[in-house]
């Protein structure tokens, strides 16, 4: 028989949701236990494969607020694993190296954790006699800046080896350096396969030897939006690997665009957004699908769809509930309108408004300075790495203006209509 084991990391067990999640309460509750279902499914899978081992590459917890409810409920999986023969290697990641549980936590004899030297533990053979071994190196403390490859013993002669290692990488333009390695570094130590944390998009860097990161299994938010998955790996008598995916997580996080083109009414706008709800739920890898919609194109609507935002949400949690198991998170309008339509035409003064601030105001050099400014102030208060996000460089800072400052007026105008319809003006 081969040697099979799942490879995962950065589950995050029990991690705060997103402050825009907060605002249903059943979704909230959905969000909240998501990391923990998801868990349950990866011990269930490795049951079910009859696999050899499970390993966890970093970040089992989020963080210092561990409760000793979630290491009890990680205790009981792992005990699970060790009722059906399933070895686990686990390494600690920069979140679990911030909390006190992971230090105190007694895990079943079938759980080895790894420490910060650079162990090798033997893990079981091929068929044909020849030995596996993993190596693994952890986190002792949150951060680390230089590599740890110089870590890991040599392999182990003859044997088939496999290194555990919670990176960065080398030169990720989204995430901080953490223990950074560079791919052809990790190639270069003689392993032949590196089972990789840390980064939460799953990718595959190598067949020879097979280098993955997994991504993470269970998206948190908007931001972790797409399929997320655990890697299935067998190894052949003759030690070759082979690696499939395994989607188990309970919510998917999707960007949803819907281009609202040739909508002139409020249903065909509603169909519209029914038909691509349908389409992302049947394409989803998860039992739920949580929804940020963003609604585009050219219609005579984008007047109403402003001003009645709070009507639009709601009509559009409608729909996502019709279609069953599917949420909005959140709504952007960012359509255009191809004409002034009725609705405005009735404001003269808010439609001059609308042309004087368009034609001489957003253009002014005072504006966009004042603006600046009051970036900067927000920009001094966000960790870094956000601000990164939100402008790498002078050109990036000076989009996220024009954007913002354009957004700003198609979001206030409307509503200004509407306190003007309510004061009967």
């Amino acid at each position: 028989m081969p040697f099979r084991f799942v490879h995962t990391a950065d589950l995050h067990l029990d991690s705060p949701i997103a402050s825009l999640a907060l605002r249903n309460e059943e979704l909230a509750t959905l969000v909240r236990g998501a990391t923990r279902r998801t868990l349950e499914r990866i011990v269930d899978l490795s049951i079910c494969e009859q696999v050899d081992a499970l390993l966890i590459a970093g970040d089992l917890y989020d963080g210092s607020q561990t409760s000793m409810t979630t290491a009890l409920f990680l205790v009981a999986q792992m005990r699970r694993l060790e009722a059906a023969g399933v070895r686990v290697f686990v390494i600690r990641g920069n979140h679990d190296a911030q909390s006190q549980i992971t230090r105190e936590l007694t895990f079943p004899d079938n759980v080895h954790v790894f420490d910060g030297r650079g162990r090798t533990v033997k893990a079981g053979a091929l068929a044909n006699g020849r030995e596996i071994h993993v190596h693994g190196v952890s986190f002792g403390q949150p951060h680390a800046s230089a590599s740890l490859l110089p870590s890991f013993k040599a392999p182990v002669p003859d044997a088939v080896n496999i290194g555990m290692l919670h990176t960065s990488l080398a030169g990720s333009s989204r995430h901080d350096n953490y223990a950074p390695a560079g791919v052809a570094d990790l190639a270069g130590h003689g392993f032949d396969y590196w089972a990789l944390g840390h980064i939460h998009q799953r990718a595959v860097h190598g067949d020879h030897p097979m280098i993955v990161m997994p991504g993470i299994p269970q998206g948190r938010d908007i931001n972790e939006a797409g399929a997320k998955s655990v890697t299935l790996v067998t190894i052949d008598d003759d030690g070759s690997f082979s690696a499939d995916e395994h989607f188990l997580a309970i919510a998917a996080f999707e960007r949803v665009s819907i281009d609202l083109a040739g909508a002139e009414e409020w249903p065909s706008m509603l169909r519209s957004v029914r038909v691509a709800l349908e389409q992302a739920k049947a394409e989803a890898r998860a039992d739920h699908l949580v929804c940020r919609v963003t609604l585009l194109g050219a219609t005579p609507l984008g007047w109403r769809l402003r001003r009645d935002h709070d009507l639009l949400a709601a009509e559009l949690q409608s729909v996502a509930e019709s279609v069953g198991n599917c949420w909005i998170e959140a709504a952007e309008v960012a359509v255009v309108s191809p004409q002034v339509d009725d609705a405005q035409q009735g404001f003269g003064a808010l439609a001059e408004l609308a042309v004087l601030v368009e034609r001489e105001i957003l253009p002014s050099h005072a504006y966009r300075e004042e603006l600046r400014e009051t970036l900067t102030g927000l920009m001094s208060q966000l960790p870094r790495e956000v601000r990164d996000l939100l402008g790498a460089d002078e050109a990036a800072e000076s989009a996220l203006l024009a954007h913002a400052a354009e957004r700003g007026v198609a979001e206030i105008l409307p509503r200004l209509a509407a306190v003007r319809e309510g004061d009967g003006a």
